[in-house]
């Protein structure tokens, strides 16, 4: 049985979308998880998989990022936020692909013993952009066998204005500017699209603005190239 969600902007315990009961879900399994995906011209950073208890948790929607998302948000870092679900007793799985994900590419589904932790976190930097990341948080692990398939959307940390200005050795935080474009397709010359970011709590992202000036204008990112719009990556989770 297949089962298809679309992630809200939080996690939502799959009970309240397909009728499980609560007392189903008590008991982790064992996972096969794959990832795809679904931009035209966006590359994601190496993701952290990782599995939980229910109080551990990634980030918040409409709360501020902590550093270590800010570290994975703005130059793709994973080791802070890896560090903190080991140091919680969660279990990780540190780049799965072995690689970025290039658009339309998959992550080849791999195998995720939880042990005891009931749910299941995803996230990835989205390339080209300032602070954009896509995110499954803390989705509670169904005990019932099946194939659970979910869209994530795209979230901006709220930690560095989105300039859309490529700028070589960024990604750090504090450093402002996008670290790189693994497909190459970014121009050069842009002024920067916005200087200061209005919402600095993690929100829903706007999407790359862009333009059709690879040599000036106001951003580096390719507007026929660069946009999105939410989902961006497809999870599929399939409990033994």
């Amino acid at each position: 049985m297949i089962k298809t969600l679309r992630k809200q902007a939080y996690a939502v315990p799959m009970a309240a979308f397909i009728g499980l009961s609560a007392t189903s879900m008590v008991q982790a399994a064992d996972l096969t998880i794959s990832v795809q995906n679904l931009t035209q011209g966006i590359t994601f950073t190496p993701f952290l998989v990782a599995a939980h208890d229910d109080a551990t948790k990634l980030y918040q929607v409409g709360m501020p990022a902590s550093l270590s998302l800010q570290m994975m948000a703005e130059g793709g870092s994973i080791d802070a936020l890896a560090a903190d679900v080991m140091a919680a007793g969660g279990e990780v799985i540190t780049n799965p692909h072995q690689n970025v994900l290039k658009p339309s590419e998959s992550v080849a589904a791999f195998d995720f013993d939880t042990g005891s932790n009931t749910h299941l976190s995803i996230t990835s930097m989205l390339l080209p952009t300032n602070d954009a990341f896509a995110g499954l948080n803390a989705w509670q692990i169904p005990t019932e066998a099946g194939t659970y398939v979910m869209h994530l959307n795209a979230y901006d940390a709220g930690t560095e204005a989105n300039n859309e200005l490529v700028v070589p050795g960024a990604g750090a935080p504090g450093a402002l500017g996008i670290p790189a474009d693994p497909t190459g397709m970014t121009g050069t010359g842009g002024t920067g699209v916005a200087m200061a970011d209005t919402n600095t709590n993690i929100h829903i992202h706007r999407g790359a603005l862009g333009d059709d000036d690879a040599m000036a204008g106001k951003s580096d990112l390719d507007n026929t190239v660069h946009r999105w719009l939410n989902p961006v990556l497809k999870v599929t989770v399939v409990v033994k």
